[in-house]
């Protein structure tokens, strides 16, 4: 660990610092070339520097809250990798694997076509109630139905839930195809952004259901910290602990189901980031919960906006999904986790 070597205050100062400085560098990155010095420029209200009209406007309408919203997505994703794999006790618990990010997707593209005729006269409501409500349903749905399927009087197997994840993202993604095969131009408009998680439609407006979900995720999360430390030893340690497991075990599957809604919601399926960052930060901090928690969300979001800006950059003037560039980060490590993971699941 490295807090062997620095405390964990400065672990937290430097992995904001690194977030702030790849936010910067992701506001200026893209397709039209701006200076890093008129990103920050730009950025900052008392600046004297003279600022084009159209680089302004690239900044705060396009890339700020895109940039924004890369962290947020990101932060959550990490945080609630972190309670799955928790949750579980497994390293290999993360919601796009278990196929939760699937049925959350299924979700939100039921909500996009079945409201679709409203979608124009009242887009607060699809973006704020109907698109997050249904994908949250189809998430929660798909994380009991696999906690179900992987839990039994002996514990919770993960190779059961590997499974069930496959069989659900199988389903679902049939499902989504229909949807597509059903939908109008609009819609499928809509669908493509579900398809390979992007974050190319991040609107201001986007950002204030995904920071209040992050504000509300981690403070709640922080909350649990302390049962969730003590199922790291086993149920019936936790429950000798004073720990009601079946409560906290709801809570955390219902909160971990309403964060994967939040950002399939936003934007679309993104795997991955749920279970490198959480091994990421146990490395750097340890198990603790209440510590890993915190630097978990700032490392979720640095990987995301890292990921976001690479994305814009590597077939220039075209654009990769960033969900692609997770899963090319994050399957080698998979792959690498089921190797060392041999014997114990």
């Amino acid at each position: 660990m490295l807090l062997k070597y620095i405390s964990y205050s400065k672990l937290l100062w430097l992995s904001g610092f690194s977030l702030l400085i790849i936010a910067v560098s992701s506001i200026a990155t893209g397709p039209m070339n701006i200076t890093l010095s008129d990103s920050f420029n730009s950025l900052i209200p008392w600046s004297t520097a003279e600022i084009p009209a159209h680089i302004n406007l690239i900044i705060h309408q396009v890339r700020l809250p895109r940039t924004i919203l890369c962290m947020l997505v990101g932060a959550i994703l990490a945080i609630s990798g972190v309670v799955m794999q928790g949750l579980f006790r497994n390293p290999l618990a993360e919601p796009g694997i278990i196929g939760v990010s699937a049925g959350a997707a299924l979700g939100a593209a039921m909500a996009i076509v079945v409201f679709s005729s409203v979608a124009q006269q009242f887009p607060i409501f699809m973006n704020f109630a109907a698109v997050p409500i249904f994908a949250f349903l189809g998430g929660a749905i798909t994380t009991l139905i696999v906690y179900r399927l992987g839990t039994s009087k002996f514990g919770t197997s993960i190779t059961v839930m590997l499974l069930a994840g496959v069989a659900i993202s199988a389903l679902s993604g049939a499902g989504i195809g229909y949807l597509n095969f059903i939908a109008d131009d609009q819609m499928l408009r809509d669908l493509s952004l579900w398809s390979m998680g992007s974050l190319a439609g991040a609107k201001w407006n986007d950002l204030l259901l995904a920071g209040i979900g992050l504000i509300t995720l981690l403070v709640l999360f922080m909350k649990n910290a302390s049962g969730l430390n003590a199922l790291l030893l086993g149920e019936a340690e936790a429950k000798h602990l004073g720990i009601n497991v079946q409560s906290l075990k709801k809570r955390m599957i219902i909160l971990s189901a309403v964060g994967v809604g939040i950002t399939v919601s936003l934007s679309g399926m993104i795997g991955f980031i749920g279970l490198i960052i959480p091994h990421l930060g146990r490395m750097l901090s340890g198990p603790n919960h209440k510590t890993l928690l915190p630097l978990s969300a700032l490392l979720g979001g640095l990987l995301l906006t890292a990921a976001d800006m690479f994305a814009r950059v590597a077939v220039s003037p075209a654009e990769l999904p960033v969900g692609i560039v997770t899963a090319i980060i994050g399957a080698p490590f998979f792959l690498y986790l089921l190797f060392t993971q041999r014997g114990k699941i």
